[in-house]
């Protein structure tokens, strides 16, 4: 049971508090949409200007965070990177990118445990290992 919980730092349960919480409310508003018959891709780019600059703004930043995805995940030797990216077409980016992130840290957390001499100080920065 300790090795599930190994490698658990403060941030990396953040991240998964935080994936976790997207998954709910971004499910919780498809449930609507659904349960509403509305048109979903119709509301998000002719429901007014603000919602469209919004739908621009997270598509650019699902772009850049699933670019960030893989090149981090390679760079890591995390396997199966891209499932993150296709999980976040039927689930949401605000679970996967999140949940990317917490397990980053665990391997980020492993590494520095392990004496990776890969694990350089750039690897181990942050909050749990100042």
């Amino acid at each position: 049971m300790s090795d599930l919980r190994r490698h658990w730092t403060p941030t990396a349960v953040t991240f998964l508090v935080l994936s976790l919480a997207g998954l709910a409310g971004t499910w919780t508003f498809n449930a609507f949409a659904i349960v509403q018959m509305r048109d979903f891709l119709g509301d998000l780019v002719s429901s007014g200007p603000a919602v469209s600059s919004i739908t621009v703004d997270l598509l650019v930043v699902a772009i850049a965070g699933s670019v960030f995805i893989l090149v981090e995940a390679r760079r890591l030797g995390m396997r199966f990177a891209w499932l993150y990216i296709v999980l976040s077409g039927i689930t949401a980016f605000a679970f996967t990118f999140p949940l990317f992130l917490a397990m980053r840290q665990r391997r980020l957390t492993a590494r520095a445990d392990s004496g990776d001499p890969a694990a350089g100080p750039s690897d181990a920065a942050g909050p749990d290992h100042a």
